[in-house]
């Protein structure tokens, strides 16, 4: 089940961030500007973050398998239609408005198998592990929808990119109605079954902040070395996977060290937040290219190392309505990553790229704190 989880959450990510690769020639083909071409990814979180807790209720209601069958199947349909936009930017951003509204179930629904078929104790390294399948997704992006866009275009480079997601899609319908997909009773309870803790409301706002931090680099990182750092596109492409290829040990990491820690857990998100804010303030200033290449490359894999705590910790405070919470959750992720991604070039059009980047930092420092307020004595209990 990880497993097909964690491929499910690669196949989401290229088809995620395809446009973030093909954007350079979008927006000379379509005359974008960088802050249309902010409202284009910010078009996908819209649907996104406001469809979350819907998606998880479904994923409660009727189990991961058939939710993300059909959610997968439906991400194809979608970047069908963003190819098929032609020049029309309506349409483009209607359909990655639905391609957000598709995606949207994909977290909620691996965090409710997982806090239904894995022990409390292995929930960091579950999570951390499927969330980890998003920098593999990423990394293999930049190069893959370069090589192709290069020789095809960029709406075959895109169109390409749907490809795993028609195949894990087929292989959730494959299994839909084996015992994983019944292995327990679906939950009903809907809004009634949210956590109102003072330790979920922090954690939902950390992981806020955390998401306006991290979608800066999903979707404006590879822009930013070739438009002001002044990368060429091959090397663009290739520092552009950097931090991906970091996340895919990062993030697995994070979840693994959140469930061995026989001191206090917090450390761990902690010190991956705080550790990001430096990294963004070194990069941001860094004069040389490759340093700050670098820098904002282990800032990208710390913010994303806190993914297993975050979800694990969520699981045990929400338990069978595991679903509905990440969706609230993830939904507060997705609002901070729906400012992000527009705000931020206007930032530095304003204050420039570094007193944009800093800003983000200071917002990864403020996250890192508020896991103060968290308690995580549940999970060790329940571990």
């Amino acid at each position: 089940m990880v497993a097909l989880l964690s491929t499910t959450a690669t196949a989401s990510y290229l088809c995620r961030v395809n446009l973030s690769v093909a954007g350079t020639f979008m927006m000379r083909e379509l005359g974008l500007s960088q802050q249309a071409m902010g409202q284009v990814f910010s078009a996908f979180l819209v649907g996104y973050a406001l469809c979350q807790i819907p998606g998880g209720m479904l994923a409660d209601r009727f189990g991961a398998p058939k939710v993300l069958a059909w959610a997968a199947l439906a991400w194809v349909a979608a970047t069908a239609g963003i190819v098929g936009a032609g020049t029309s930017v309506a349409i483009l951003l209607a359909m990655r408005c639905l391609l957000g509204v598709a995606e949207a179930p994909t977290f909620p629904a691996a965090a409710q198998a997982i806090s239904r078929a894995i022990p409390a104790g292995q929930r960091g390294r579950a999570n951390g592990m499927v969330v980890a399948a998003i920098g593999l997704g990423s990394a293999i992006a930049p190069p893959l929808i370069t090589f192709l866009m290069v020789r095809w275009g960029w709406r075959t480079a895109v169109l390409f990119s749907s490809v795993p997601a028609l195949a894990v899609g087929l292989a959730w319908l494959a299994i839909c109605r084996t015992s994983v997909a019944r292995q327990s009773p679906p939950t009903r309870r809907g809004f009634r079954g949210l956590p109102r803790s003072r330790s979920f409301v922090l954690l939902t706002v950390s992981y806020t902040l955390q998401g306006y931090v991290g979608y800066i680099f999903v979707f404006w990182f590879y822009l930013y070395l070739v438009d002001v750092r002044h990368f060429d596109l091959l090397r663009g492409a290739l520092f552009g996977s950097l931090p991906w290829l970091i996340s895919i040990v990062s993030i697995p990491l994070g979840g693994w060290l959140f469930d061995r820690v026989a001191f206090d857990r917090r450390a761990i998100p902690i010190a991956g937040l705080a550790g990001s804010g430096l990294f963004i303030a070194i990069g941001a200033h860094a004069a040389n290219a490759y340093l700050a290449a670098t820098c904002l490359a282990l800032a990208t894999a710390l913010v994303l190392s806190v993914e297993g705590p975050f979800w694990a910790t969520m699981t045990v405070i929400a338990g069978p309505n595991s679903g509905a919470a990440g969706g609230v959750m993830n939904m507060g992720s997705n609002l901070g990553g729906l400012i992000s991604p527009a705000l931020t070039p206007v930032l530095a059009a304003s204050i420039g790229w570094e007193g944009a980047l800093l800003l983000s930092g200071g917002l990864a420092v403020i996250a890192a704190l508020l896991w103060f307020g968290v308690s995580t004595e549940n999970a060790a209990t329940a571990a």
